[in-house]
């Protein structure tokens, strides 16, 4: 999990030796019309990784924003670290091949840099939504081994995981035959996950970090960008709270996903590898109040869910 610079981190190592780019740009709730222009607006940017979903059902329009920035010269493939996920409904160990064939399909690529199990929590196949009708029994460790296979095959370059508690990572790693390269967690000043980040640090799985800034505009509550230790602190570096929540991502030892579809905004969330945070100002965060925002509700049925409670869903880790 090496950084490449103390100062300049802009990639980290996995487990499989490849370097995820260390800003990604996260494209949850950025609709298609709008999507194509922001992937181009980022890459333009500087930034090298952008993280996708089937369910965020705008994989098409990205991957035209792509071909585009390939085929005009403006980036190669070799040089984009691409994401996406496999979708609850599709964790039948059968359908985790077809669903990987999609996402490639609507991204115009070959190959996927990193494929994720997108929450630990399975749906009927070709259901949408949460409804109690649609729950299924988790099947985590046959998804497991049909991720494996796409690694094998090379259409997943690394697979990994998405919303796993410490605890449930502790398990695949029981079972995986290749360990998961990620865990794609939600993480930021003011849900910092202490225990989870230990155990990937001592397991050499890397934490990518969703919701950075705490994903204002959404449906997720909480405003993490005017925490005021965040806010005094980014005053004394005369940066952003933004920024300095991002950087302190990147000093923490994992990688960060911001989303924002304002130009101006796109280009600061990566203006932050010429500066850090001093360990004074550093140390000042941890005291930062500790809340999970997306709590992961949906998932939780007293008679249809594996998870009875939010404290199953995430082991205690609330």
């Amino acid at each position: 999990m090496e950084m490449e610079s103390k100062d300049e981190p802009m990639y980290f190592e996995l487990n499989t030796g490849a370097k995820i780019p260390s800003v990604g740009l996260g494209t949850w709730k950025c609709p298609p019309g709008v999507i194509g222009e922001v992937v181009t607006t980022a890459v333009k940017a500087g930034y090298r990784h952008i993280d996708c979903a089937r369910v965020y059902d705008n994989e098409k329009e990205i991957g035209m924003a792509l071909k585009e920035l390939f085929s005009t010269g403006v980036v190669k493939r070799s040089d984009m670290w691409i994401t996406s996920k496999l979708w609850c409904s599709d964790h039948a160990p059968q359908d985790v091949s077809k669903a990987l064939t999609k996402s490639l399909q609507d991204l115009q690529l070959d190959y996927i840099d990193l494929y994720l199990i997108h929450w630990p929590f399975r749906s009927k196949p070709g259901t949408q939504g949460w409804a109690p009708e649609n729950m299924a029994p988790l099947c985590l460790e046959e998804t497991w081994t049909a991720m494996e296979g796409l690694f094998a095959s090379g259409q997943a370059r690394a697979i990994g995981v998405s919303n796993f508690s410490t605890k449930k990572l502790q398990d695949l790693l029981t079972y995986a035959n290749v360990p998961p390269a990620v865990n794609q967690v939600e993480c930021h000043p003011v849900w910092q996950q202490p225990a989870l980040h230990n155990l990937c640090n001592s397991t050499g799985v890397h934490l990518s970090a969703y919701a950075p800034l705490g994903s204002p505009g959404s449906w997720v509550k909480g405003e993490v960008l005017q925490e005021q230790i965040l806010v005094k602190i980014a005053q004394k570096l005369n940066k952003s709270p933004a920024q300095v929540a991002l950087r302190w991502g990147i000093q923490s030892g994992h990688s960060v996903l911001p989303k924002s579809v304002n130009d101006s905004r796109i280009k600061e969330n990566f203006d932050i590898f010429d500066w850090s945070i001093p360990p004074e100002l550093f140390s000042e965060l941890s005291h930062i109040q500790q809340q999970r925002l997306l709590r992961g509700d949906f998932a939780i049925h007293e008679s249809c869910s594996p998870y009875k409670s939010l404290e199953d869903l995430w082991d205690g880790e609330i």
